[in-house]
């Protein structure tokens, strides 16, 4: 159960499942249309082009795959928890996320198309910044997983067993962040074009100040 689950969680989770559904609508549209948050649909364009031979595509795919996991593996080698508490290092890591953002943002305005490995890059990092609480593991570049344990969840209450209701406001929180954060990326890429990256990159910088600010005070402890 989550009934010692600090109320940070809940409002960080929230505020990063936003940034990276910002990203993520980038991606949609100006990324050859691929997400760049989770890999669930490069993986699968990875197989089809595979499949026709397409070895430019294929490489690019590639890249955007290894992107995603050096960030996550940057993200682990500098945090080095399993379990989430908050520090100063997450305040770096949404700087350096922040940091890939901005570069990959002024790279594709220049037409330079390796500003997406920098962009997923950035996702994979966030994404292996959180990690577990009661055995649930907490995600913020995708949602696949969130629904599926709102689903289990659900059935299991059905069977009988009680509903850890924090939990699912949690998974509902960080549902409802991506779909905001994904519609706020839609919106300002009809004005903004990639410069709309520059939005999700401020909304980590702001969340790393807020982060500093609280450890500082003694707080997440």
């Amino acid at each position: 159960m989550f009934t010692k689950l600090p109320r940070w969680v809940e409002v960080g989770g929230f505020w990063l499942a936003a940034i990276a559904g910002a990203v993520n609508a980038v991606g949609m549209l100006g990324f050859r249309h691929q997400a760049v948050s989770h890999l669930t649909g490069t993986s699968t364009l990875l197989g089809l082009s595979l499949v026709n031979f397409d070895g430019s595509e294929s490489a690019h795919l590639i890249l955007i795959l290894i992107s995603f996991v050096l960030g996550a593996a940057f993200s682990g080698a500098l945090i080095d928890n399993a379990v989430l508490r908050l520090g100063h290092r997450y305040s770096l890591a949404l700087l350096i996320e922040a940091a890939l953002l901005l570069t990959a943002m002024r790279w594709l305005d220049h037409g330079v198309e390796a500003g997406q490995f920098l962009a997923s890059a950035a996702c994979g990092l966030q994404n292996g910044m959180v990690s577990t609480y009661s055995g649930a593991t907490v995600r913020t570049t995708h949602v696949s997983g969130l629904f599926t344990d709102l689903g289990t969840m659900l059935g299991a209450r059905l069977r009988g067993h009680p509903l850890d209701t924090r939990k699912a406001l949690l998974f509902l929180l960080l549902i409802s962040g991506f779909i905001l954060g994904g519609a706020i990326g839609a919106f300002s890429y009809r004005q903004l074009r990639f410069s709309t990256l520059a939005i999700p990159a401020a909304g980590a910088i702001l969340l790393a100040l807020v982060n500093s600010i609280y450890v500082g005070r003694g707080g997440g402890r």
